[in-house]
């Protein structure tokens, strides 16, 4: 078990084992297989996220049992399973936020591009400069201006941007976010003044630039209208060759919707939360291989 004793520096700042043989071998594109000049093959620039053998504990509890997961780059990964499984602990993990909680304990690894992210030494600040986080509340600095938002998290990574090079970031980042034309007309207008979807987003705009190899999203969605929601989904279609995509979601039509591959978890009769099953989304919802991953996705329980 590895302790833990260094805070979460941005507090209140806005299964290889189980895994499918071919599942980093998977087709991570949209486009047509051949390469041609109308349909080019897009290279993923993610990074490749793994966890191997995690098993986690607050106190004498414990609250994951040998999670390995494979999350490679140009793949959208939705975490699916029921209430209480470990799904949220799961993804805190993958940047460190475990660690928050005193009593929190965890063995195994988490390998950014086959470094472990929990390596002494390692300063958390700079893994969580790589792998960003967006929560299920939309959480923008009330205080300050849609553009402050954006370029809020730049400070805290120790990013220097010059004055010139500022509005460019501003505007890539809410554009990759898909809010740049609902807010380019009043960038200096509070953040917390824009509609739930809105915040949501400028959120993900604040995440993207600091330009992480790897967002994490849990329950991104949970709180907002079908409209806001679909933006949210193709924002993450739209960024998930730049950015490694990680999601928790308790709505099956969304992780049908917006993912490549599937994790489902579990947790029964009091055990620690477990991958059932781990694969590509086709196969998770068409024929998955265990019948406690057919009842859930089938909405037979959870």
């Amino acid at each position: 078990m590895l302790p833990f004793d260094d805070p979460y520096l941005w507090q209140n700042e806005g299964l290889m084992e189980n895994a499918p043989p071919a599942l980093d071998r998977m087709d991570t594109t949209n486009a047509s297989s051949s390469n041609t000049a109308e349909n080019p093959v897009v290279i993923p620039s993610g990074s490749h996220l793994e966890a191997t053998g995690v098993s986690a504990w607050f106190g004498s509890n414990k609250v994951l049992e040998r999670v390995s997961l494979s999350m490679p780059p140009g793949v959208v990964t939705a975490l699916i399973g029921p209430s209480g499984c470990g799904k949220s602990t799961f993804l805190r993990i993958l940047n460190r936020m475990h660690e928050n909680v005193a009593s929190a304990q965890l063995s195994g690894q988490v390998l950014l591009n086959g470094e472990d992210i929990y390596s002494p030494g390692r300063r958390i600040t700079e893994t969580r400069k790589r792998i960003g986080m967006v929560f299920q509340k939309p959480n923008p600095f009330p205080t300050m201006s849609i553009a402050q938002n954006v370029t809020a998290g730049l400070k805290l990574t120790g990013i220097r941007v010059g004055r010139s090079d500022r509005d460019a970031l501003i505007e890539r980042s809410l554009t990759r976010a898909g809010l740049w034309k609902e807010v380019k007309d009043r960038l200096d207008q509070p953040g917390g003044a824009l509609s739930g979807g809105q915040q949501q987003r400028l959120c993900i705009a604040r995440s993207l630039a600091i330009e992480p190899e790897v967002l994490l999203m849990d329950e991104p969605c949970s709180a907002l209208d079908p409209t806001s929601t679909r933006r949210v989904e193709d924002t993450i279609g739209e960024i998930r060759m730049d950015v490694t995509v990680v999601i928790v979601t308790h709505n099956m039509q969304q992780a049908a919707r917006v993912s490549q591959q599937c994790a489902f978890f579990l947790a029964e009769q009091g055990t620690p939360g477990m991958i059932v099953e781990a694969g590509a989304t086709e196969q998770i919802f068409g024929s998955p291989r265990d019948p406690r991953t057919e009842d859930y996705v089938n909405g037979r329980f959870g």
